[in-house]
């Protein structure tokens, strides 16, 4: 067995988007359950672009269709604990982006969860891709960081 890939860091990501935990995210285990990640991934990749006027979801011409998504766990969150997404662009294509996400609890530099999610941009009438406009990869190409 090969070793593991160092578990990413703070400093590994471009951006950042602030989330905070809920009451009803936690299981009958006591601890965030492992949908809630999920949904913080898809909330910090389009509150991010939605903060910076890339994504308007009633209006915009085109937007993002998650095709692909996975997680890591590293260690437990919970309510009532604070998240900062750390954010980064891993490839980015014509109509295509593979965003990935890390999870960090409260002020701690080591992520608790890191995982990805990849947009294909697709037409808003006719729901086929459709390449990437030039504002957003202006904006995408400030997230593209490599561990």
């Amino acid at each position: 067995m090969g070793e593991r890939p160092p578990i990413p860091i703070r400093a590994d990501y471009a951006d950042f988007y602030h989330l905070q935990t809920r009451w009803m995210d936690n299981d009958v285990y006591g601890h965030l359950n492992n949908v809630v990640h999920y949904s913080m991934f898809d909330t910090a990749i389009n509150g991010w672009a939605i903060e910076r006027g890339l994504l308007d979801p009633r209006a915009s011409e085109s937007y993002g269709l998650v095709v692909e998504t996975g997680c890591k766990y590293h260690a437990e969150m919970g309510f009532p604990d604070r998240i900062t997404a750390g954010l980064r662009v891993s490839k980015l294509g014509n109509s295509s982006i593979r965003y990935e996400v890390g999870l960090f609890r409260n002020d701690e530099d080591i992520a608790s969860a890191e995982g990805f999610f990849t947009h294909v941009y697709v037409n808003r009438n006719t729901h086929l891709p459709t390449p990437i406009n030039a504002e957003r990869r202006a904006a995408f190409e400030k997230l593209v960081k490599n561990p």
